[in-house]
């Protein structure tokens, strides 16, 4: 029998105990800047890719991986700016969706979409192009809303 999903509010409790939420002094703006111009030029790559990608190739599991990347390193910027690192994908989106509601990141589709990518990569689960436009709108929309606060918190850090 298949085990329950765990509501965010238990995932965020687990996380808290393992002591997956670790402290740093304080945000390396630099290092910050770094991870944002690394994920953009990703997005960028992947924009070209998706231009050129046939309906029923692999490049759509390549296409769902750098989004997913992407997501990935903007959500551990902008939490650097609360003085955090999170050990584990998990842990970091749920404190996205805990500790930062009014991103309006919704626990369930984070959680569909780290799952895809696990089952991708461990798995050998492929992503199709139906299974990539099934998420590809909250993909972009939580990319796009990262990317805009990054990049705001950035100047007032300066």
């Amino acid at each position: 029998m298949r085990k329950p999903e765990k509501t965010p509010q238990e995932t965020f409790a687990t996380c808290s105990a393992d002591g997956s939420f670790n402290t740093i002094v304080k945000p390396d703006v630099e290092k910050i800047q770094t991870m944002l111009t690394f994920a953009m030029a990703d997005l960028s790559v992947v924009t070209r890719l998706k231009e050129t990608a046939k309906r029923d190739s692999y490049d759509w599991n390549v296409i769902f991986k750098i989004h997913y990347d992407t997501l990935h390193a903007l959500a551990e910027a902008f939490i650097r700016f609360d003085k955090i690192k999170v050990d584990t994908h998990e842990c970091l989106f749920v404190y996205l969706c805990t500790k930062h509601a009014e991103l309006d990141c919704e626990w369930n589709t984070l959680e569909t979409i780290r799952k895809m990518r696990n089952l991708s990569i461990y798995e050998g689960v492929p992503i199709t192009f139906d299974k990539w436009k099934n998420i590809e709108i909250p993909l972009a929309l939580y990319i796009n809303t990262l990317k805009k606060i990054v990049e705001e918190k950035l100047k007032t850090e300066k």
